[in-house]
């Protein structure tokens, strides 16, 4: 299922949790990764920030990947998107790229869910035709720890 892992990465922060969580599945599989970060357009309303400020922030975390996906022997693309529905741009790219799996680790941090709003997460699991796999993460893995 992770032969071609399409990844999606809200912030530099957002990647590295969701290459902990994936890198090691994707080695293991013989896979390789496609990493989109989506530039969520307003659709007519002003925007929070700058598309220029979401390009650098896409590039910061697309340079992490580059360097993790590297150091593990793992080929990645990535990919900038720009959309006003960020679950169906996911999708639509995930498609174009012949992904096997669209692959996220949610997260209840604020940012997360101001970059990466619950609703796409939900959209993903639910509207997608594609196979997804949600990872667990740190929060997942540090109780599993406690409780065993």
């Amino acid at each position: 299922m992770l032969s071609t892992a399409f990844v999606p990465v809200a912030s530099v922060d957002d990647a590295e949790v969701t290459l902990d969580a994936v890198l090691d599945r994707v080695v293991a599989a013989g896979g390789r990764m496609i990493v989109a970060h989506v530039v969520e357009k307003a659709g007519g309303a002003p925007d929070a920030a700058s598309v220029e400020q979401r390009e650098d922030l896409a590039g910061e975390a697309f340079e992490l990947v580059r360097e993790r996906a590297a150091d593990a022997g793992v080929d990645v693309e990535t990919e900038l998107l720009y959309g006003t529905d960020v679950a169906e741009t996911l999708v639509d790219a995930a498609h174009e790229s012949g992904a096997s799996a669209i692959v996220f680790t949610p997260r209840g941090h604020k940012w997360w869910w101001n970059l990466f709003s619950d609703d796409v997460a939900d959209a993903l699991v639910h509207e997608s035709d594609l196979p997804v796999v949600v990872l667990p993460g740190p929060a997942a893995a540090d109780e599993e720890n406690a409780d065993g």
